[in-house]
């Protein structure tokens, strides 16, 4: 890149990513067989999401009837799209019910599975492409490996990037990530990886939309928007767009002066496969990953108290400086994105019904009075021990407890979860929710005897490591969008 450039040295960070991606080898078995779960959950989520018009509304070409030879599938559906568009659907599928996996890294927490749409959408298409050449095609180990350096990439620089702080949407975490990764896919050398992943910073976007009384819809398919754009950008890399060197680092227009105040973070963790290894699924239900060990608590409690609600006197909520922060919310929700960004209203749903599904943050489950009694009764409070379990870098807990008081005196006691099910500390409690989550959402989309056609290749996994990709996209396909 430096020599489109004058010969300006390029930003140190910039050449740490293209090196990473371009040459860095990965050995860990946990992170490629976390990464197989990973695909499975994000999946899983995808699926479901296509019971959401709101979602489905979203999907398709751009240009209704438009068709492209050797396009990318999009799974659930009937869609064969130009990889750009496809890699929007199925990042915008996975997404769509905040249900898919979390890195929690502080500052800066990121949804790593964003990343999906572009690597499978890119492999999709680069097989095809192949076997119409009369050449091999690309497997799900690359999909896998895509994955691991990808999530990589969001993770460690949303752990040195203090971006939101400063209003900026962590859908630019996956953006540059996903442009570093898909160049290398589609055949681009260090320099033009280095200069997609300029190119990919340029582009820092508001946070406004998930956050407060501005919360809205967007939140579900901003990932999707960046990483179809980070794809666009590896496509222009390849073909000789130059980067920017000092895309960080210029004094008066770089990244660091004009979007973090002139800070120049510390660099952390090396690029390695910390992030995949400790990915956080969500597996309580489809809520903010700092509400998910709440949700934990509100169902242990749903038994004892579905049958006394009138009976409750207060709900002291304790959690960590994130989520009292952030959707810690009072007052009216405007819509589904709204309620699922609010603590209260998921702990109060959990509690009334003893689950937490997409179909409980719609207007009609809304309605029901007792929801609001509910929140009107709870306090929640920001604890000390709870914000240095979170920040402990050995811990990296996300805990809640609730504790119900009652009219009479009594009390549940408290209710305390300090690792979600979801978390790497309960892998093993962990992926059989998971698993299970997979299951249901193949039920949502497929016969009976593909469903265990899908499930068995999943679970097998050094079959799937050699299936190709376009195989394994054609046999998600459905005929109906």
């Amino acid at each position: 890149m430096s020599s489109e450039q004058g010969n300006i040295p390029t930003d140190t960070l910039v050449l740490e990513i293209a090196d990473y991606v371009d040459s860095y080898d990965i050995q860990s078995h946990i992170a490629v067989d976390t990464a197989r779960y990973c695909l499975m959950d994000s999946l899983a989520c995808a699926f479901e999401a296509l019971d959401h018009a709101s979602c489905v509304n979203l999907l398709g070409p751009v240009i209704p009837g438009a068709s492209v030879t050797h396009g990318a599938r999009v799974p659930g559906t009937g869609f064969l799209l130009d990889p750009v568009t496809a890699a929007f659907n199925i990042s915008c599928m996975v997404r769509w019910l905040d249900y898919s996996d979390t890195f929690v890294g502080t500052p800066t927490t990121c949804h790593p599975s964003d990343d999906l749409g572009a690597i499978l959408a890119t492999t999709d298409y680069l097989s095809r492409v192949r076997v119409a050449a009369g050449q091999t095609p690309l497997t799900l180990a690359t999909v896998l490996d895509g994955m691991i350096k990808a999530h990589e990439i969001q993770g460690i620089l949303g752990s040195d990037l203090p971006i939101v702080q400063h209003g900026i949407d962590h859908v630019l975490l996956p953006k540059v990530a996903c442009a570093a990764v898909v160049t290398k896919m589609l055949g681009g050398n260090r320099e033009q990886i280095a200069a997609a992943v300029s190119l990919a910073f340029i582009d820092a976007g508001l946070c406004l939309h998930r956050y407060g009384s501005n919360t809205g819809p967007r939140k579900g398919w901003a990932g999707a928007d960046a990483v179809s754009q980070a794809l666009r950008l590896a496509l222009m890399a390849t073909k000789g767009e130059p980067g920017y060197p000092q895309v960080l680092t210029h004094p008066q227009w770089g990244f660091y002066k004009h979007f973090l105040g002139g800070e120049i973070p510390k660099r952390g963790m090396p690029f390695g496969t910390h992030v995949m290894e400790n990915a956080f699924f969500k597996l309580a239900g489809p809520v903010v990953i700092h509400a998910q060990s709440a949700i934990e608590c509100a169902l242990q409690l749903h038994p004892t108290v579905h049958s006394r609600l009138d009976e409750i006197a207060s709900i002291a909520i304790a959690t960590h400086h994130e989520p009292y922060t952030k959707i810690n919310k009072s007052g009216p929700l405007r819509n589904a994105a709204d309620r699922d960004h609010c603590l209260q209203y998921a702990v109060a749903v959990t509690l009334l019904h003893g689950r937490l599904t997409a179909d409980d943050y719609e207007d009609d489950v809304a309605a029901d009075p007792r929801i609001d009694r509910l929140r009107s009764l709870m306090k929640v409070s920001e604890s000390a021990r709870y914000n240095e379990s979170y920040l402990d870098p050995a811990r990296c807990g996300n805990p809640n407890a609730i504790e119900i008081m009652f009219k009479d005196g009594t009390s549940t006691g408290l209710i305390e979860v300090e690792f979600p099910a979801g978390h790497a500390k309960r892998r093993k409690q962990g992926l059989p929710l998971l698993i299970k989550k997979f299951e249901a959402s193949l039920a949502r989309r497929f016969p009976p005897e593909k469903q265990r056609t899908i499930s068995a290749l999943c679970m097998d996994h050094q079959r799937l490591l050699i299936t190709p990709v376009h195989e394994f996209s054609n046999l998600l396909a459905t005929e109906q969008n």
